[in-house]
């Protein structure tokens, strides 16, 4: 794993509040919540920008859609709605690179798009 913020979770050498795991991905809640509800999906395995992904790894990504789906499923905000928002490069508002796919629910949220 790259040495991120997020490799540093994944490899549990700092804190995190995490709500999800499994094989392929990790979920935690951001530290600097956008909404009430802000958790943030990272796959496993080091992949920079959303330009850094390779067509074998297309699964990846999905199981992270897939993922953050069940979580606000479970959560019970799945059918009022949520968010899902992936960063790339600094320009589109990504800080930390490693790939990681924002979810965010919890009320209405502003600047949405049709």
């Amino acid at each position: 794993m790259v040495d991120t913020i997020f490799g540093k979770i994944i490899r549990r050498e700092i804190p995190a509040d995490i709500v999800y795991e499994d094989d392929d991905c990790i979920a935690f809640k951001d530290i600097h919540p956008q909404a009430r509800v802000h958790v943030l999906f990272v796959p496993k395995v080091a992949i920079a920008t959303l330009n850094d992904l390779r067509e074998d790894q297309a699964t990846l990504l999905g199981k992270l859609f897939l993922a953050a789906a069940n979580y606000a499923k479970s959560q019970g905000f799945a059918e009022s709605g949520y968010r899902c928002v992936i960063n790339c490069n600094a320009d589109g508002g990504q800080t930390v690179f490693q790939l990681h796919l924002h979810l965010l629910a919890g009320g209405p949220l502003k600047g949405g798009f049709a």
